[in-house]
């Protein structure tokens, strides 16, 4: 485990505050609450980002979302509990999120254009580019996720 490297909000506010401007654009653009969230934990997951994970996984808890869908988000192509739009969404996501390998196919887009107006779109795509950024500031700093009880979790190992 790592020290956390510097805090940007600190170094940075201006810069942070940029951020968090599109944040709260992401937030009231309209795209669902909880697609938003299968999202940010869907490339959260594809980037190792344990900060974004945690808070990610609390935030979808609190707003309904099962711990089922969020188990089995790192095999939403294999699980029927995914709608459509969803996996339209997520495969988006993937695309986007390990863009020098996927060059963002084609047939990724034309499956988003069957459930998203060209709005929505936009901002699915700004909403994946910015959990990416949002990855790469917590990974980069080195940033912790809080520890709930830790020495309940280390009786049981």
């Amino acid at each position: 485990m790592s020290v956390q490297r510097l805090s940007i909000p600190k170094a940075s506010p201006e810069g942070y505050a940029a951020l968090t401007a599109v944040e709260t654009y992401i937030q009231r653009s309209g795209l669902p609450v909880s697609l938003v969230d299968l999202v940010k934990m869907r490339a959260s997951q594809i980037n190792g980002c344990a900060f974004c994970l945690d808070m990610h996984s609390k935030d979808a808890r609190k707003l309904g979302e099962t711990e089922q869908r969020l188990y089995l988000l790192n095999a939403w192509r294999e699980s029927p509990i995914y709608t459509p739009a969803e996996r339209a969404a997520l495969a988006w996501t993937e695309s986007l999120t390990l863009i020098a390998e996927t060059h963002a196919p084609d047939a990724d887009y034309e499956l988003l254009q069957k459930h998203f107006s060209a709005k929505e779109i936009a901002d699915l795509t700004i909403l994946i580019g910015m959990i990416n950024l949002w990855n790469r500031v917590a990974i980069g700093m080195r940033n912790q996720h809080p520890v709930a009880r830790v020495e309940a979790v280390r009786e049981r190992a």
